[in-house]
């Protein structure tokens, strides 16, 4: 039974019926051109009238001329391994035979032109360039030992130098990248998902900035105006206002004047919007987010010298290593080990091999990638029948690696591409090359960037932000907490220092004291204290009052001691005796000084002690 695809062929491939059938009236008949005694074509007269029925009628023998010398003739065939493509397939009895879709259209030229072929395949199985010419498919072409590559070679510049290419253009081919699924979205996660990095760096700098600026206006305001109604705030409470308002915490600041409640207006409206914003995209990102790879253009995998890999003599390293190429912009990488050009002709190897388990990014045609992507498909739905993420552990980039029309090739002055490039034309046109392209491969996407099959739970990597805060709070505390233990360490042997740089000098003072005298030491020593005293100030360098024991123990030693006290602090005072008062529930001796403000003496030990360090050096 004849198929679909057949008939297509056959409609389209057919050449012009015989014109014998009789004309409507009032349209012009056309012209029979027959070549050997055959009917060949049906040409109108207008083209016989231009003068141009004899370039048409030459160039019909010279097809004819090519059918008889292509019809029963026996042709080499140049292919290489670029599955579904072009490949070959080795027979029982040891028969090389060409596959793919090269082949198909191979198999259906040689049907109509009735010939026969052998296939060749380079022992380098690459396509060559100027700089990779042995053991290629284009040194085949170029030393005669092909009449043919049937393969979907790139169109390159060097290459032109060894072969011609067809003139019918299969496709425009498209290398795809391929790469291992990443747990989150390249847009980002968490809680920084919501902006771009320079959004939150402005507002970082926002942060930073307003607090000063509003400290800053509010003191020019003051003394441009003359007007102390609106006290400066500090330094420290403008900045801690700006973060309270970004917390959307109150403020105990209330400004007066207009100008300063407007700035601080100013600030509570910009906050507003931008936390309403936050919110809105980081629900629509937890939510509605699309997944984006880390790597989609050729600029990503420049930007992060990301590791790629790629088939050995394919367009991609050609196009890399050719300086009148697209990718040369790439060289750097291949010198630098980030490019691999794989000679293993097993995709499926490479993709297990360097994307799998060592992350690298596969480079291949978009044909080789949905075949490649979908036999690991069907593989590993059988190992889980439900988990998608079993099922597509790559995902395949949007954005085309490279671009590149490809055609077939022939030798220098091959007349085969006479009466190849027609038929193939027609089968382009007619989009059976599409079909055959995506020939047992299903309708759907196979395994799409956004599976979408699954509900998205929150992960760590949504909540890392709030984690880094965290640790930044308390690290923050710890290291502002150790500060101050220093600077207390610090000023406690100041302190120590500077306290025995005074014992030393109370020592020489006791020394000199005791050499000039016991009077003339407590004479003077008496007079400045109550001068001191007098003037409402206490130095460091006063006499101590009595112990808290002298105070109500009578005798003799204590008595003096309380008499040297009472007359320093009770000079030109007609009552000299101090009186014991209970307050807040402490023992205390009043006693009142020359400007008649009360002076209280603690009684019990400790407070008594303290008392005494107060007054002594």
């Amino acid at each position: 039974m004849t198929s679909g695809f057949d008939l297509i062929l056959s409609a389209i491939l057919c050449f012009g019926c015989n014109a014998t059938d009789p004309s409507p009236q009032g349209q012009t008949t056309a012209v029979v051109i027959s070549v050997n005694g055959t009917d060949v074509a049906a040409v109108s007269p207008d083209l016989n009238n231009n003068g141009n029925f004899e370039i048409y009628r030459t160039k019909r023998e010279n097809m004819e001329k090519m059918r008889q010398y292509v019809n029963g003739n026996h042709f080499r065939i140049a292919t290489i391994e670029d599955y579904p493509l072009s490949y070959t397939q080795k027979k029982a009895d040891g028969t090389v035979v060409g596959a793919g879709v090269s082949f198909e259209l191979i198999d259906f030229l040689a049907e109509k032109f009735n010939f026969t072929y052998e296939v060749v395949v380079p022992q380098g199985n690459i396509i060559g360039s100027t700089g990779d010419y042995k053991n290629s498919l284009v040194e085949l072409l170029y030393d005669g030992k092909a009449d043919l590559a049937a393969a979907f070679l790139p169109l390159l510049a060097d290459v032109r130098i060894k072969c011609d290419y067809s003139t019918t253009v299969l496709d425009e081919g498209e290398w795809i990248m391929v790469m291992q699924r990443p747990k989150e979205s390249a847009t980002g996660s968490g809680l920084l998902a919501p902006f771009e990095f320079w959004v939150w760096i402005l507002i970082f700098i926002s942060l930073l900035a307003v607090g000063p600026i509003i400290y800053v206006l509010i003191i020019i305001r003051n003394k441009i105006t003359g007007d102390d109604s609106q006290q400066p705030y500090s330094l420290g409470h403008c900045a801690w206002f700006v973060y309270g308002a970004l917390m959307k915490q109150g403020s105990t600041l209330s400004p007066i004047a207009d100008s300063t409640r407007l700035l601080f207006a100013t600030w509570w409206i910009f906050i507003t919007i931008l936390t309403s914003f936050y919110t809105a995209n980081l629900t629509a990102f937890l939510t509605l987010s699309k997944f984006t790879l880390p790597f989609n253009t050729v600029n990503d995998i420049l930007a992060k010298q990301k590791h790629f890999v790629t088939p050995r003599g394919g367009g991609i390293e050609y196009s890399i290593k050719n300086t009148n190429e697209s990718l040369s912009i790439l060289s750097n990488m291949v010198l630098n080990n980030r490019a691999t050009f794989t000679e293993n002709e097993n995709d499926t190897v490479t993709l297990t091999t360097f994307v799998e388990k060592y992350g690298y990014v596969f480079v291949r045609d978009r044909p080789a990638i949905n075949h490649l992507l979908y036999l690991d498909y069907r593989y590993r739905k059988l190992i889980s029948a439900d988990n998608e993420k079993i099922h597509c552990p790559f995902a395949m980039a949007k954005e085309p690696f490279l671009k590149k029309k490809r055609a077939f090739a022939y030798p220098f002055q091959s007349n085969l591409s006479t009466l190849f490039d027609p038929e193939l034309l027609n089968l382009v046109e007619s989009g059976i090359i599409k079909h055959l392209l995506a020939k047992g491969l299903p309708n759907a996407e196979i395994c799409p960037q956004d599976l979408g099959g699954t509900e998205r739970q929150l992960q760590n990597g949504d909540l890392m932000m709030t984690y880094y805060i965290m640790i930044a709070g308390f690290v923050t505390s710890i290291v502002v907490f150790t500060t101050e233990m220093l600077f207390r360490f610090i000023n406690q042997r100041q302190v120590g220092k500077n306290n025995m740089i005074i014992g030393a000098n109370e020592l020489q003072r006791s020394s000199n004291f005791r050499l000039h005298g016991w009077a003339a030491g407590r004479t003077n020593h008496r007079e400045s204290l109550g001068n001191r005293l007098n003037e409402g100030i206490i130095l460091s360098n006063v006499t101590p009052p009595p112990a808290y024991a002298s105070i109500f123990k009578h005798n003799k030693n204590a008595v003096v001691d309380m008499n040297k006290w009472k007359q320093a602090v009770s000079k030109n005072k007609d009552e000299s005796k101090g009186v014991r008062r209970l307050i807040n529930g402490r023992d205390y001796m009043v006693y009142k000084n020359t400007n008649g403000i009360n002076q209280l003496v603690p009684v019990r030990a400790p407070s008594a002690t303290l008392f005494q360090y107060s007054y002594t050096e």
